[in-house]
């Protein structure tokens, strides 16, 4: 039974309101979710965050309504597909997305779902009867009979990521009381003040956001001083350059900066610096000269005299 008019009307205004009110949005995918585990994230986001589920058909015409306000709004029409809903927050998005997704419940292979990730049946005993082996027949897994009961011989993957899950699979991974996958909000897009972003992003750390902007900074200075146009990013370099040429030019005529006096007296009399630098070495260096010729031992006197005996 579908929504009553007042019943839309009602969704479009929430909808309205919850846009105007929250700066961020999540657009999260719920296959799978049960009503509990919908009661269970809400309870977790109670303060965070406010989930609005709703048929996509009116998330269209609702969005479409509010479009005139805030032409923003049309970047979500595309992502508005498949069984989605919104978490609206104003909070860190990362520390919302994160909540939302570690809510996840096992569940058992389902014929005819699609994995979200590789099935693999481990070897060993499974303590079934050896009359289900042809269970295992079908699937190509290698078993022997250990003690009277079925032993799988090696590790078998079942099921591969991405393909629908098939019937023989499904009743063998519930035979061995398999539950592979988990259910619960997905995150699948994110819309922040206007902008849309896929939450890969949000891994992105500090730490790597600071070492690419510096990094662009240093090819945009790169490229200006290439290409001899000043930037922001180039200046500092630039000046660095203009006084280094002026110093170097300093050196060559006879005038004389401040920069490079100094080096154009080393340069004019060697001698009298080297002889400064000679004056000035610390008197400490001499003292491990002067202690190791104190510790020059004395040559032992011989006790023999002369290759004669006491008694000789």
């Amino acid at each position: 039974m579908g929504a009553t008019r007042a019943q839309k009307g009602e969704y479009f205004l929430k909808l309205k309101e919850l846009l105007a009110e929250y700066p961020s949005c999540l657009l999260v995918n719920v296959d799978n979710v049960g009503s509990n585990q919908m009661h269970q994230i809400r309870l977790a986001l109670r303060g965070k965050a406010v989930v609005l589920m709703g048929k996509n058909t009116m998330v269209r015409r609702a969005l479409r309504n509010v479009l005139s306000e805030n032409p923003t709004y049309e970047k979500f029409l595309p992502h508005i597909k498949g069984n989605i809903g919104f978490v609206f927050t104003a909070q860190d998005l990362k520390e919302v997305r994160d909540t939302v997704e570690s809510n996840t419940v096992a569940a058992p292979a389902r014929a005819g779902a699609y994995a979200p990730k590789d099935v693999i049946v481990p070897a060993g005993n499974t303590g079934m009867e050896p009359g289900k082996t042809s269970f295992f027949q079908a699937l190509q897994i290698p078993t022997k009979i250990a003690r009277g009961t079925i032993e799988i011989i090696n590790d078998v993957k079942v099921v591969h990521a991405g393909t629908r899950v098939g019937p023989s699979e499904a009743t063998l991974l519930n035979m061995l009381n398999i539950s592979p996958f988990t259910y619960g909000m997905k995150v699948v897009q994110i819309f922040d003040r206007g902008n849309v972003f896929p939450p890969s992003v949000l891994d992105v750390s500090e730490e790597e956001l600071v070492e690419r902007f510096l990094k662009g900074i240093k090819t945009i200075a790169s490229l200006s001083l290439a290409l001899n146009y000043p930037t922001i990013a180039s200046v500092t370099h630039s000046l660095v350059n203009a006084y280094k040429n002026l110093i170097a030019i300093s050196l060559e005529t006879d005038y004389v900066i401040e920069g490079a006096a100094k080096i154009k007296e080393i340069l004019e009399n060697p001698e009298a610096f080297a002889a400064a630098q000679a004056a000035a070495a610390p008197v400490a260096d001499s003292a491990p000269a002067a202690v190791a010729e104190e510790k020059v031992e004395e040559p032992a006197e011989s006790d023999e005299d002369m290759g004669f005996g006491l008694f000789d």
